[in-house]
């Protein structure tokens, strides 16, 4: 979490935050340019590597991040009034499958004096001249981008800590969106083996504690072994049982559900492992699981080829933000490929999307069933919008990478130390299931659907009236 740029940040347990708000006082802010704007950090940092030897003992640490805990957080929640409106805005009569409601309009605030649709008659070139890139379009940071690491929702913590006794809490950060912005918790579990069954979570959180007695019956040896492997705990950067740990007490680790929760997500957070230095490494979201059988691409932005390939690779790579050495130090798990890997992967390889009564075996509306406003949504997916030309039914995606090259909107700008320049190739998520896996794209910076439609209006250029950007949210909550 803590690699070393020339001449700006040294991301150490001992200097993370004094530098953090320095380097956040000396970012350029959005607006109009005097020409190109020359990046704010050193594009190249002085190692690849994380800082493994430490003499900073642990009361040190602890004594550091509680007290700039809360500045950094006001930092951010400053960064979020600023972009977005962030009241409780649910739309009637749409839930996700346990009846929590979804949260509808556009959130991300408009530029002064502008409206959607003047944005969008504007060339690319002219919004970037201009300054006029909403700032919720913009990429997300991390709550603490200097340090990055995984945060978890507040509800998940004191879940976890009701059932197993262990401590997902970090004393130097904590989740920054709402909990109306995030997905159902817990999350319904639907299995493509026993689709007659629906939901056999039962409405719990699949822990050690109950694994074994929510499954055993309905899965085979196998699958309940891979189970009990993606609910145990293994070490990981923040969590483990090392002096820089970001946990009061010492930690067995994370497991793959804290995340992917019930085999979904709970949207909680992290930084990239594969990108240096700290600045250019990207907020990520949680991906769903759901419906991995008919993927063919894993990771948002690693183009990993198997589920086998992602499931090695948390274990090897992202846990330890791709630093093998300091995985030695913290204790790292290596599961065995031919075994464990295999086995995890049968189970996650099960997890189906929650059911779409409305859609037929090609993944369409049926016109009996559908309102007129879902039939002219559906229209607008596979015609003016070209929402389908990247989300094919029935996964509603392609199954490959796009860059959709959002930087031709605004100037490369530093934000509370994530430097927002090039995002690069992103995958295409399955839209299947999608009012249930908010917030939105690969970094979180669409908070609602709506959102996302005004913002690939924008991307794409599709220039679709209001009506028809309404159509098209109705049709999205029938996938």
């Amino acid at each position: 979490m803590r690699a070393r740029m020339v001449g700006s940040v040294v991301l150490g347990a001992a200097a993370a935050v004094t530098l953090a708000f320095s380097a956040g006082a000396q970012a350029p802010t959005q607006g109009k340019p005097k020409g190109q704007v020359p990046m704010p950090v050193a594009q190249r940092g002085e190692t690849s590597y994380i800082p493994v030897a430490t003499d900073t003992n642990f009361d040190d640490i602890l004594k550091r991040g509680t007290a700039a805990k809360p500045k950094m957080m006001q930092r951010h929640r400053a960064l979020l009034q600023e972009r977005y409106t962030l009241s409780n805005q649910s739309v009637k009569g749409v839930t996700m499958t346990r009846g929590k409601p979804v949260q509808g309009g556009v959130r991300a605030k408009l530029p002064s004096g502008v409206s959607w649709d003047q944005l969008a008659q504007m060339a690319p070139a002219e919004i970037r001249k201009k300054g006029l890139w909403p700032k919720g379009f913009l990429p997300l940071p991390h709550p603490f981008h200097e340090e990055g690491g995984m945060v978890f929702p507040t509800f998940h913590i004191q879940e976890i800590r009701r059932q197993e006794g262990r401590d997902l809490e970090r004393f130097d950060v904590e989740f920054d969106l709402a909990d109306h912005f995030l997905p159902e918790f817990p999350p319904a579990i639907f299995l493509t083996t026993r689709p007659d069954l629906g939901d056999v979570s039962r409405g719990e959180l699949v822990t050690t504690q109950n694994f074994y007695r929510l499954f055993n019956g309905i899965i085979t040896p196998k699958q309940l072994n891979g189970l009990r492997l993606l609910v145990s705990q293994f070490p990981q950067q923040q969590f483990n049982m090392t002096n820089d740990r970001r946990s009061m007490k010492p930690s067995v680790g994370v497991a793959c559900f804290d995340c992917h929760v019930n085999g979904h997500t709970n949207a909680s957070t992290h930084l990239v492992g594969d990108i240096r230095p700290q600045p250019f490494r990207k907020r990520i979201d949680t991906p769903s699981l759901r419906g991995v059988n008919n993927q063919r691409l894993f990771g948002s932005q690693r183009a990993l080829k198997t589920v086998e390939d992602f499931t090695e690779f948390e274990q090897r790579a992202a846990y330890f933000d791709g630093d093998p050495v300091i995985a030695t130090k913290k204790g790292q798990n290596i599961p065995d490929r031919g075994g464990q890997v295999h086995d995890m992967a049968e189970f996650q390889e099960m997890l189906d999307f929650p059911p779409a009564p409305k859609l037929d075996v090609f993944g369409r509306l049926v016109p009996a069933l559908a309102t007129e406003q879902e039939l002219r949504g559906e229209k607008v997916f596979f015609g003016r919008g070209r929402c389908a030309e990247c989300h094919p039914p029935p996964l509603f995606s392609d199954n490959l990478m796009h860059d959709l090259k959002v930087e031709r909107f605004y100037e490369p700008v530093l934000i509370n130390g994530r430097m927002a320049a090039m995002d690069g190739p992103i995958k295409s998520f399955p839209l299947r299931g999608i009012k249930e896996s908010p917030p939105y794209f690969h970094d979180d910076r669409l908070l609602t659907l709506d959102d996302t439609v005004e913002f690939f209006n924008l991307v794409l250029g599709t220039q679709l009236t209001d009506s028809e950007k309404k159509d098209l949210v109705v049709y999205l909550y029938t996938l």
